[in-house]
């Protein structure tokens, strides 16, 4: 009868290891919980070790070999009053040959020393010191448990028990084996846990832009925190773009839906949107131009974007909304609001078109784009997240990721969902920055006049050895301007990294490279400039168009 009543408390024991162990899906945590609750049921004193691999989310040992495999430390758990020395949580656990631990797991199966002799508390401590320690304090019997799920080996757990506590025997061997067993699945989930998590953030990030260019005026910094859980990772994105003539576009949107799906649809929409804004097409005309492309993935997707563009030489942000929370605005003395922005439907909805606005931001300002992410609570409705956002933003915190942080910080609670933030400061230009604009004549003088502008503008600019090319490139843009746009109006130069030249005209076909036979007369402007230029083209106008070409400065 005594042994019928032991065999079901032990039953009953194990029983509540499934709900005492692996209630996370964290490698440290579930360590700490088999080791927990080990002692003082089972053990006076348990140490969980895993393997390096494990850790690294990666497969455990499957083969046997001749060396016991590279192990961790993770959980160590005693009663009160025994002092033991085991291996550092977090250090290396070196089990050389000689070691009980070697012998577990080289054997893949457990090791009983139900009396310890003076031989095997040197076998068993890590050091000469834990193995005198552990004589002082009592301890009399031992034994290790490997810990294998699915036939990978995940790590080793060992048990003491010391004073007056009897001895391990065969029956308590099985039942940690047991024991080992069942926590051995939950290592297991979480290490798998992890696995998928490192690879859905991975996609995530490298969809994502991994560094801001560098353009006059503006200061980026941008922030990505992923969701705990990997399924939850969605279609968060963000991105920054050098625009001809020193603009910068900045973009966040937000792709509904969660998983691989999400983010896959994510970084289809982000090409597009890169597409559009290296076309230097205004805001409001992306915004409706990825609606359309939206609408012809096969996927059934929905997304909210918001986009802007700085122009450094008039300090204003052209910003249009598809359904997305509005961008906060602060001013140079610190006074924080948030846009008051037409919000257009989401991307995939159809219903076009968007209304832009313009807002002047002088240097010293900034204007901060996220996504719900960020703000999304489940206690809290919107508005009063957005106002814990206002105050957060008052603070003038430098870094995006420092915005990110304090905000869900005063939100408290885990995030539900992945949150983008992206900065954007404006700031006083460099002095190598300069913009040079100049009305041009609506007549055939135009071209000598652009021409003169151009060679006291370089020679100003100490560019000399720009000018045949440039005067070149001017020629050919104010020609076109006179033949094609009905006249020109503006001719713009604009020194930064590089040199710019545009020429507006009122004209609405945009240039395009002509292929022209030997005998043609004209046709050979544009090709002349794309082999002259690192780069050039044509953006739409509210009054016609502008034609830039772009010069690579002199080294």
């Amino acid at each position: 009868m005594t042994d019928v009543l032991a065999a079901r408390r032990r039953l009953g024991w194990l029983n509540a290891a499934g709900l005492r162990i692996g209630t996370t899906l964290d490698l440290r945590r579930t360590a700490e919980e088999l080791a927990d609750f080990a002692v003082p049921e089972l053990a006076d004193g348990c140490a969980v070790d895993l393997l390096e691999s494990v850790l690294r989310f990666e497969e455990g040992d499957r083969s046997r070999g001749h060396e016991a495999p590279l192990l961790r430390a993770m959980a160590v758990s005693q009663i009160d009053g025994l002092d033991l020395a085991p291996d550092p949580v977090g250090q290396l656990t070196v089990h050389t040959p000689q070691r009980l631990g070697a012998q577990c797991l080289l054997s893949r199966s457990p090791v009983l020393r139900s009396r310890m002799t003076r031989a095997d508390y040197d076998s068993v401590g890590p050091s000469p010191k834990a193995a005198a320690m552990m004589r002082r304090a009592g301890v009399h019997s031992y034994m290790a448990v490997p810990l294998i799920a699915r036939g990978m080996l995940l790590g080793m757990a060992d048990f003491v028990r010391a004073g007056r506590r009897p001895s391990f025997t065969r029956a308590d061997l099985a039942l940690a084996t047991e024991l080992a067993s069942k926590a051995a699945v939950y290592i297991d989930n979480a290490r798998l846990y992890g696995r998928e998590r490192i690879q859905v953030v991975t996609l995530q990030r490298t969809l994502l832009p991994r560094t801001a260019p560098q353009t006059p005026g503006l200061r980026v910094s941008s922030c990505y925190t992923p969701t705990p859980d990997p399924g939850g990772v969605g279609g968060d994105w963000f991105d920054v773009m050098a625009l001809p003539s020193g603009r910068s576009a900045v973009m966040v949107g937000d792709v509904m839906g969660r998983g691989l799906g999400a983010a896959a649809t994510m970084g289809r929409l982000r090409t597009v949107a890169r597409t559009l804004m290296a076309l230097d097409i205004a805001p409001e005309r992306v915004l409706a131009r990825l609606d359309l492309a939206v609408r012809d993935l096969e996927e059934d997707q929905v997304a909210s974007c918001l986009c802007a563009v700085y122009d450094p030489w008039d300090n204003t942000f052209r910003v249009a909304s598809a359904g997305h929370l509005p961008p906060l605005l602060t001013s140079p003395d610190g006074t924080a609001s948030f846009l008051d922005l037409p919000v257009g439907a989401p991307l995939g909805t159809g219903v076009i078109p968007y209304d832009p606005i313009d807002c002047s931001v002088p240097p010293g300002g900034r204007l901060m784009l996220y996504t719900d992410g960020l703000i999304r609570s489940r206690t809290e409705d919107v508005d009063e997240q957005l106002a814990g956002l206002l105050r957060t933003a008052r603070t003038a915190l430098p870094q995006a990721a420092a915005v990110c942080d304090a905000v869900r910080a005063d939100r408290g609670g885990d995030p539900a969902d992945d949150a983008i933030v992206l900065i954007a400061d404006t700031v006083s230009l460099t002095p190598d920055s300069d913009v040079y604009v100049h009305a041009l004549p609506p007549d055939g003088s135009a071209a000598s006049q652009a021409r003169r502008t151009v060679r006291g503008l370089l020679a100003k600019w100490g560019l000399q050895d720009l000018l045949d090319s440039a005067e070149l490139v001017v020629s050919e843009l104010v020609g076109n301007a006179l033949r094609y746009g009905h006249a020109p109006g503006e001719l713009r130069l604009v020194r930064h990294e590089r040199l710019s030249v545009e020429v507006s005209d009122t004209g609405p076909d945009l240039p395009q490279i002509q292929h022209a036979d030997l005998s043609d007369e004209g046709g050979r402007g544009l090709q002349l400039i794309n082999m002259l230029c690192r780069r050039w083209g044509a953006c739409r106008t509210p009054s016609g168009k502008v034609v830039w070409a772009e010069l690579d400065l002199p080294s």
